[in-house]
Protein backbone atom coordinates (compact mmCIF):
# COMPACT_ATOMS: atom_id res chain seq x y z
CA UNK A 1 0.00 0.00 0.00
CA UNK A 2 3.55 2.38 0.59
CA UNK A 3 4.47 1.49 -2.64
CA UNK A 4 0.90 2.34 -4.39
CA UNK A 5 -0.21 5.97 -3.00
CA UNK A 6 3.56 7.69 -4.38
CA UNK A 7 2.55 6.33 -7.94
CA UNK A 8 -1.34 7.36 -7.82
CA UNK A 9 -0.23 10.52 -6.57
CA UNK A 10 2.22 11.12 -8.88
CA UNK A 11 -0.68 9.51 -11.79
CA UNK A 12 -2.76 11.91 -10.73
CA UNK A 13 -0.68 15.05 -11.38
CA UNK A 14 0.13 14.20 -13.88
CA UNK A 15 -3.23 14.40 -15.26
CA UNK A 16 -3.69 17.07 -13.54
CA UNK A 17 -1.10 19.17 -15.47
CA UNK A 18 -1.34 17.08 -18.88
CA UNK A 19 -4.49 18.76 -19.54
CA UNK A 20 -5.10 22.45 -20.78
CA UNK A 21 -6.26 24.61 -17.88
CA UNK A 22 -5.95 21.84 -15.57
CA UNK A 23 -3.35 22.56 -12.86
CA UNK A 24 -4.00 26.20 -12.87
CA UNK A 25 -5.22 27.90 -9.54
CA UNK A 26 -8.09 30.05 -10.34
CA UNK A 27 -7.43 33.83 -9.27
CA UNK A 28 -9.86 34.39 -6.77
CA UNK A 29 -12.99 36.00 -8.35
CA UNK A 30 -13.91 39.68 -6.44
CA UNK A 31 -17.14 39.41 -4.77
CA UNK A 32 -18.92 42.20 -2.62
CA UNK A 33 -18.31 42.29 1.37
CA UNK A 34 -20.92 41.04 3.57
CA UNK A 35 -23.24 43.38 4.50
CA UNK A 36 -22.39 43.41 8.06
CA UNK A 37 -22.73 46.44 10.97
CA UNK A 38 -19.81 46.02 13.28
CA UNK A 39 -16.97 48.81 11.62
CA UNK A 40 -15.24 46.52 9.42
CA UNK A 41 -14.49 49.08 7.40
CA UNK A 42 -15.77 47.56 4.39
CA UNK A 43 -17.40 49.24 1.11
CA UNK A 44 -18.24 47.54 -2.31
CA UNK A 45 -21.16 47.88 -4.97
CA UNK A 46 -22.51 46.39 -8.41
CA UNK A 47 -21.53 49.00 -11.11
CA UNK A 48 -23.79 48.26 -14.25
CA UNK A 49 -23.81 44.73 -12.82
CA UNK A 50 -19.85 44.55 -12.05
CA UNK A 51 -18.41 44.08 -8.80
CA UNK A 52 -16.96 47.58 -7.57
CA UNK A 53 -14.54 47.61 -4.66
CA UNK A 54 -11.65 49.60 -3.47
CA UNK A 55 -8.12 49.18 -4.68
CA UNK A 56 -4.78 50.51 -5.16
CA UNK A 57 -3.43 53.33 -3.21
CA UNK A 58 -2.42 56.78 -4.48
CA UNK A 59 -0.85 57.80 -1.25
CA UNK A 60 -4.41 58.35 0.48
CA UNK A 61 -6.59 55.26 1.96
CA UNK A 62 -9.05 54.11 -1.16
CA UNK A 63 -11.57 53.78 1.55
CA UNK A 64 -12.47 57.07 3.94
CA UNK A 65 -15.86 57.94 5.87
CA UNK A 66 -15.55 61.90 8.06
CA UNK A 67 -19.26 62.50 10.08
CA UNK A 68 -19.67 65.80 11.62
CA UNK A 69 -22.30 66.09 13.88
CA UNK A 70 -22.21 69.62 14.45
CA UNK A 71 -22.19 70.53 11.02
CA UNK A 72 -25.68 71.31 8.91
CA UNK A 73 -27.42 68.76 11.14
CA UNK A 74 -24.62 65.99 10.49
CA UNK A 75 -22.12 65.65 7.67
CA UNK A 76 -21.60 62.80 5.74
CA UNK A 77 -18.96 61.70 3.51
CA UNK A 78 -17.60 58.42 2.45
CA UNK A 79 -15.23 58.40 -0.80
CA UNK A 80 -13.73 55.40 -2.15
CA UNK A 81 -11.23 54.75 -5.34
CA UNK A 82 -9.96 52.04 -7.16
CA UNK A 83 -7.29 51.54 -10.05
CA UNK A 84 -9.16 48.94 -12.12
CA UNK A 85 -6.78 47.62 -14.57
CA UNK A 86 -3.38 48.18 -13.01
CA UNK A 87 -2.51 51.36 -14.81
CA UNK A 88 -2.81 54.95 -14.17
CA UNK A 89 -7.03 54.65 -14.77
CA UNK A 90 -9.03 55.64 -11.81
CA UNK A 91 -12.51 55.63 -10.67
CA UNK A 92 -14.28 57.25 -7.62
CA UNK A 93 -17.53 56.32 -5.84
CA UNK A 94 -18.26 59.31 -3.30
CA UNK A 95 -21.47 59.58 -1.41
CA UNK A 96 -22.69 62.48 1.27
CA UNK A 97 -25.23 63.78 3.14
CA UNK A 98 -25.79 66.70 5.23
CA UNK A 99 -29.24 66.49 7.59
CA UNK A 100 -27.94 63.08 8.36
CA UNK A 101 -28.44 62.17 12.02
CA UNK A 102 -29.87 58.93 12.49
CA UNK A 103 -30.71 55.45 10.67
CA UNK A 104 -32.77 55.92 7.70
CA UNK A 105 -33.72 56.25 3.95
CA UNK A 106 -31.99 59.32 2.45
CA UNK A 107 -32.85 59.46 -1.23
CA UNK A 108 -30.76 61.16 -3.66
CA UNK A 109 -32.82 64.22 -4.86
CA UNK A 110 -30.48 67.15 -4.39
CA UNK A 111 -27.61 68.53 -3.00
CA UNK A 112 -28.36 67.66 0.33
CA UNK A 113 -28.01 63.58 -0.60
CA UNK A 114 -25.64 63.12 -3.61
CA UNK A 115 -23.50 60.53 -5.07
CA UNK A 116 -21.08 60.80 -7.68
CA UNK A 117 -18.85 58.45 -9.18
CA UNK A 118 -16.17 59.56 -12.23
CA UNK A 119 -13.80 57.68 -14.17
CA UNK A 120 -10.24 59.19 -15.07
CA UNK A 121 -11.05 57.39 -18.85
CA UNK A 122 -14.65 58.56 -19.56
CA UNK A 123 -17.17 60.63 -18.03
CA UNK A 124 -17.61 62.34 -14.29
CA UNK A 125 -20.61 62.68 -12.51
CA UNK A 126 -20.34 65.70 -10.19
CA UNK A 127 -22.95 67.10 -7.84
CA UNK A 128 -21.74 71.00 -9.23
CA UNK A 129 -22.80 69.50 -12.77
CA UNK A 130 -26.50 71.01 -13.33
CA UNK A 131 -26.15 68.39 -16.75
CA UNK A 132 -26.23 64.99 -14.55
CA UNK A 133 -29.26 63.45 -13.68
CA UNK A 134 -29.35 61.26 -10.30
CA UNK A 135 -31.99 59.07 -9.22
CA UNK A 136 -31.20 56.60 -5.83
CA UNK A 137 -31.34 56.89 -1.97
CA UNK A 138 -28.30 56.20 0.73
CA UNK A 139 -30.20 53.98 3.34
CA UNK A 140 -28.25 54.22 7.14
CA UNK A 141 -28.66 50.95 8.51
CA UNK A 142 -26.60 51.52 11.82
CA UNK A 143 -25.98 54.91 13.09
CA UNK A 144 -23.90 54.12 16.40
CA UNK A 145 -22.01 57.28 17.64
CA UNK A 146 -20.97 56.37 20.81
CA UNK A 147 -19.23 52.84 19.24
CA UNK A 148 -17.95 55.25 15.92
CA UNK A 149 -19.92 52.50 13.61
CA UNK A 150 -22.22 54.12 10.87
CA UNK A 151 -23.10 51.05 8.46
CA UNK A 152 -25.77 51.41 5.18
CA UNK A 153 -26.41 50.39 2.01
CA UNK A 154 -27.25 52.34 -1.33
CA UNK A 155 -28.18 52.28 -5.00
CA UNK A 156 -28.44 54.41 -7.58
CA UNK A 157 -28.64 56.04 -11.42
CA UNK A 158 -26.25 58.42 -13.12
CA UNK A 159 -27.09 59.79 -16.63
CA UNK A 160 -25.31 62.41 -18.39
CA UNK A 161 -26.01 63.57 -22.03
CA UNK A 162 -23.13 62.46 -24.18
CA UNK A 163 -22.43 59.48 -21.63
CA UNK A 164 -23.02 56.36 -20.26
CA UNK A 165 -25.33 55.96 -17.60
CA UNK A 166 -24.24 54.41 -14.63
CA UNK A 167 -26.40 52.08 -12.47
CA UNK A 168 -25.13 51.41 -9.15
CA UNK A 169 -26.80 48.74 -7.30
CA UNK A 170 -25.87 46.10 -4.51
CA UNK A 171 -24.18 48.90 -2.42
CA UNK A 172 -22.82 48.47 1.28
CA UNK A 173 -20.79 49.96 3.64
CA UNK A 174 -19.64 49.13 7.25
CA UNK A 175 -17.52 51.96 8.43
CA UNK A 176 -15.30 52.73 11.80
CA UNK A 177 -15.39 56.40 12.55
Amino acid sequence: MKKILPIISGLALFILYSFPGCGVLPTPKEVLPAATQTGANTFGCLVNGKVWLPKGYNGTSNLSLSYDPTFNKGTFDLRSYRYPDNSTRVQYVILSSDSLSATGIYPVKDIHQDVQFSDSNTCQYYSFDSTVHRTGAITITKFDLMKGIISGTFQFNLSKTGCDSIKVTGGRFDMKL
